[in-house]
């Protein structure tokens, strides 16, 4: 019999299923060279310059989809104030999918009676204000300053040649062709949000846990708790922010109602009620427009118009505001106004709307989190 060492011998000595024979054995492409070093400067400079080309990507593609962000964004913030609603069905023993179905149903009807009582009222309304505008411009021309101001640009004038004429609007948008594409748009975008807005509520138990569970085990409970507590606050902001334009706009129309300007109050009273929900200026902008309205049918009308807006301010601001707002928007008020300030500049009035909640979430974050940590140390 063979010996043992037979095998070896065989192949030179060397066994080939040996590291031994591997190493021996020539590479077919060559040999490996040495690990790059990573500390080299070269390195450092190609993973940053490629990281910093990614990231530009990435903004740049987030502000080309801006618009469907922006979509989405008010969908949600939709849905989470509707949440509420659900939520109140749901703890009366309804189950989610009936109790959304009756909320949009309502939500549905409220904005179908809308359509048909009111918007015919305030459509003859604007019709009426937009015939009776020039008179108003030949009232306030007879002020001396007014006179002085229209003899050197032609102020009245030109306000005066503008709204008579009947193609503003059309001018507005950019002739006929642009109404019709701004029109068509804004029902394509509506038509969106309302889809959105409906699978967001439908589905939003299951999209925060989907999104709750890419948290450690460790912290998801305690994510959750806080996710579902922003929630909650923008959707007590957001039906808040409703209550408070409602209650504008219903004391704006009885005490419209009672004045010189009756014939224009619902009209009024509605664009008070939309300007109320843009924070800090809204109410103002509505207060001014609806006063200068009034200064030019009659100066007591006027008169009267300031003193209410101003008493109204007041109790809106620390009377009703502070009641609605109480559970959902706890911020002091510098914080309110620096977030209004950057959301509308970043993103104009949406972004206005949604700076305050999304303040607030912020700070709940900040107290929950980093103060417990610094706390703990």
């Amino acid at each position: 019999m063979p010996a043992a060492g037979d095998g070896v011998e065989e192949h030179g000595g060397i066994d080939p299923a040996s590291p031994v024979a591997d190493e021996a054995a020539p590479a077919p492409y060559g040999t490996l060279g040495k690990p790059f070093d990573r500390r080299s400067p070269f390195y450092y400079g190609f993973v940053g310059a490629l990281g910093a080309l990614t990231a530009y990507w990435l903004f740049q593609a987030v502000l080309g989809i801006g618009s469907v962000l922006m979509l989405v964004v008010v969908s949600f913030f939709l849905a989470a104030g509707l949440n509420p609603a659900v939520e109140f069905l749901g703890r009366r023993g309804l189950r989610r999918p009936y109790a959304v179905s009756i909320v949009l149903a309502v939500a549905f009807a409220a904005v179908g009676l809308f359509l048909v009582a009111i918007v015919p009222v305030i459509t003859d309304q604007i019709a009426a204000i937009t015939k009776n505008a020039p008179g108003w411009l030949d009232e306030l021309q007879r002020s001396e300053r007014i006179q002085e101001l229209n003899r050197e640009y032609d102020i009245i004038d030109k306000a005066k040649a503008y709204i008579e004429d009947g193609d503003f609007l059309s001018g507005l948008f950019g002739g006929v062709l642009g109404v019709g594409l701004k029109v068509i748009s804004a029902l394509f975008n509506l038509f969106i949000i309302v889809v959105l807005t409906l699978y967001f509520l439908a589905s939003l138990k299951t999209t925060t846990g989907a999104l709750y569970k890419l948290a450690p085990a460790s912290r998801r409970e305690r994510v959750a708790k806080l996710g579902d507590k922003v929630i909650a606050n923008i959707g007590g902001y957001v039906s808040g922010a409703f209550v408070v334009a409602l209650c504008a706009g219903l004391s704006s129309l009885v005490f419209l109602s009672l004045t010189e300007i009756s014939e224009y109050a619902v009209a009024l009273a509605f664009v008070v009620a939309v300007l109320d929900v843009i924070p800090m200026i809204g109410a103002t902008l509505g207060a001014v427009i609806v006063s200068a309205i009034a200064f030019a049918t009659d100066v007591k009308t006027g008169i009267a118009c300031v003193v209410f807006y101003v008493v109204y301010q007041q109790v809106e601001n620390y009377v009703v505001y502070p009641r609605v707002m109480s559970k959902s928007v706890d911020l002091p008020g510098a914080v309110i106004v620096i977030a209004a300030l950057v959301g509308a500049g970043l993103l104009g009035v949406v972004g206005a709307l949604l700076a305050i909640p999304v303040a607030a979430a912020i700070l709940l974050i900040l107290r929950e989190v980093v103060v417990k940590q610094q706390d703990l140390r």
